[in-house]
């Protein structure tokens, strides 16, 4: 980690604090809002093809039902951390009450690299996790969602195993399903399409005509892949794209759907895009962040655009696909050369809305059409981005700042109507 920056969970505890000094909440109110209220870990055994049973780390951390039932995604991932869970449970209870849904904040992992499983081992950790952490799990209480290294199958396969223990028909336990289990038209390309909104919005408080506009995207898993297309279609210039392999550039703009039909085939990977269209692959996959172009989209892991490196990014507009990219000491240098970052509890908060949709569609029984659902989201992110750039005009601060000023006012009003159980 470079000198002068934070972990993941120091970094979310130090936004807290910088927005809780901000709105002047009182040591009793900190308490209520600010730590976890939940963490369990546990070790999974799982039966492996070859017989062995192996066990897994998984954690599941609750932060805050305080303005509704828990919601996060569960990570398969070999770098996974108690600190990173603990993170991304705060971001997610902030981000529910950024985008103004009903929901708290909660996050899993498991300390495994998915890649080197079977489909059968894949599917015995899954149910497995569900099994293990189902009496926490519940239509009102943690519903769970997909995040890296997890997908619609691995949400199948918690519903099921939650099914068939409860004995109930339970779809609303668990987001991001199949839509043949209740899942939600529109959820695949959701939080790409929160990032499409709201870089939209930048784009006009900014001046800065979207039509040929330059784009540079980091990851091309769902988020960014989906964000390429998107943007694409909107009329927007892709000159780079990256993945683990490498950055592909080519300032006349990338050939989109080649590279979204070369990853589909290639086990999601770009790597021997250079040989297929006209593109320069830069092996340092970290050069895409210093590409002088109007939207930077990191939609890859924490920790990228760190104090080491972020006086050399020239992006006009940064668009946190992901969650966490920035460091708190990179937001320093960013916000001294005026970029505008559209930080990730904003931007990429279009999946956890639909993931709210598919929730209240499972609980009416009733399932809408895409446009409808499209169209709720639209309004959802538009919305919520306009009241954050609002506050940041208020306060005279950065858009990361009134995103936690206004998701943290909405929790803490919401603990200061509930009171204090004793």
């Amino acid at each position: 980690m470079p000198i002068g920056d934070i972990n993941a969970y120091e970094n979310a505890m130090r936004q807290f604090d910088q927005a809780a000094e901000i709105l002047g909440l009182t040591d009793d109110q900190i308490t209520m809002v600010k730590e976890p209220r939940k963490i369990t870990e546990v070790i999974l055994p799982v039966r492996m093809d070859d017989g062995s049973v192996r066990p897994f780390t998984a954690y599941r951390v609750i932060h805050s039902r305080m303005r509704g039932p828990g919601k996060g995604g569960v990570r398969f991932h070999q770098d996974v951390n108690l600190d990173e869970v603990k993170a991304l449970a705060f971001w997610m209870t902030i981000k529910s009450a950024v985008v103004n849904i009903p929901m708290g904040g909660a996050k899993g992992g498991v300390i495994v690299d998915p890649r080197e499983l079977s489909d059968r081992e894949l599917e015995n950790l899954s149910r497995r996790y569900m099994a293990e952490f189902m009496d926490d799990m519940g239509p009102e209480s943690d519903v769970p969602a997909p995040d890296v290294g997890t997908n619609p199958q691995v949400m199948a396969w918690f519903f099921d195993t939650y099914a068939m223990h409860k004995r109930v028909w339970s779809p609303a336990v668990v987001t991001g399903k199949p839509v043949e289990l209740g899942g939600s038209l529109g959820r695949p390309a959701a939080t790409a399409l929160g990032v499409l909104y709201t870089v939209r919005e930048a784009m006009r408080v900014q001046n800065i005509d979207r039509a040929g506009a330059t784009v540079a995207i980091q990851g091309f898993g769902n988020v960014g892949s989906h964000s390429a297309r998107l943007m694409h279609e909107d009329g927007m210039k892709i000159v780079a794209i990256g993945d683990a392999s490498g950055t592909y550039v080519n300032p006349d703009g990338i050939d989109v759907p080649a590279a979204l039909n070369y990853a589909e085939h290639n086990r999601s990977s770009l790597f021997g895009f250079e040989g297929i269209v006209k593109v320069e692959r830069i092996e340092r996959a970290e050069d895409i962040l210093e590409m002088d172009v109007d939207v930077l989209v990191p939609a890859a892991l924490e920790n990228q655009i760190t104090s080491q490196n972020a006086d050399k990014v020239r992006a006009k507009i940064i668009a946190e696909a992901a969650n966490g990219p920035t460091t708190p000491n990179a937001d320093e240098f960013l916000a001294a050369n005026g970029t505008f970052v559209v930080p990730d509890i904003l931007c990429n908060a279009g999946g956890v809305t639909v993931s709210y949709l598919e929730w209240v569609q499972n609980r009416m029984g009733y399932y809408w059409e895409e446009e409808r659902i499209l169209s709720e989201l639209e309004n959802i992110m538009v919305k919520a981005f306009q009241e954050v750039n609002d506050t940041a005009q208020e306060y005279d601060t950065s858009m990361r700042t009134a995103a936690f000023l206004v998701g943290i006012s909405r929790v803490n009003r919401v603990a200061t109507h509930r009171g204090l159980y004793a």
